[in-house]
């Protein structure tokens, strides 16, 4: 990661002062550090809601740990290397479908809303479910990292055990720092128990209920 990338702002001023005046009345952001606040720490699931309702089109918020998050804007390797995984699901899962960024329930207990990169379920699972869907169903969640300043807390820690508490089986991490994917399953109490790692251009084994395996060869491609 490069120091230019890691302190990139989480949105522009222009973002953040539209998204500032659209907030809910009891809600006051800030842009501290290039990184989006709440001024009074955390906010409930009904004003997020209203908050991610309203935000620019090039903001995608998220709610993990009570704290409210921002999305990075994909970049043309984070789109290859998901198109990758896509064909690869089709492929050898054709009653499946991976759904781009799908709203998504998670940590029930604490009102989490997540924005996945990926989420494999059954065909026609998620219609008529809304914005934001149970996780109840999912085969697999699937986060591809960003190169941000945010990434190892949110997608290698608090999303990570947030799947975990809801009994998602299966969560693929394709961390583009390391050149690794990680396989998460067995969820129990909150933790994943199976966590096994696999380097660009192994075969990857996604267990049951998921039940491919992948051939990573093409990501060598995308480490850069």
């Amino acid at each position: 990661m490069t120091p230019s990338t890691a302190d990139r702002p989480e949105m522009s001023i222009e973002d953040f002062d539209e998204l500032a005046r659209k907030a809910p009345r009891n809600v006051k952001l800030e842009l501290i550090g290039g990184r989006l606040v709440v001024k009074h720490g955390l906010i409930d699931v009904e004003d997020f809601e209203e908050l991610a309702r309203s935000a620019p089109e090039t903001v995608t918020l998220e709610l993990i740990n009570g704290k409210l998050r921002v999305k990075p804007v994909p970049d043309g390797d984070h789109g290859a290397i998901f198109m990758w995984l896509l064909r690869q699901c089709m492929q050898h899962r054709p009653d499946l479908d991976l759904h781009p960024e799908q709203g998504l329930v998670i940590d029930t207990c604490r009102k989490g809303r997540a924005r996945p990169d990926g989420l494999l379920a059954p065909v026609g699972h998620f219609a008529g479910q809304g914005e934001w869907a149970a996780p109840q169903g999912v085969l697999m969640v699937v986060e591809i990292t960003s190169h941000d300043f945010d990434t190892d807390r949110r997608d290698r820690h608090e999303k990570r055990d947030g799947y975990a508490t809801d009994g998602i089986p299966v969560y693929l991490l394709i961390d583009r720092d390391n050149h690794t994917l990680t396989v998460f399953s067995r969820p129990k109490h909150g933790r994943y128990e199976e966590h096994p790692s696999y380097a660009y251009g192994d075969t990857v084994p996604l267990p049951d209920p998921v039940g491919i395996t992948l051939d990573t060869e093409r990501l060598k491609d995308f480490a850069h």
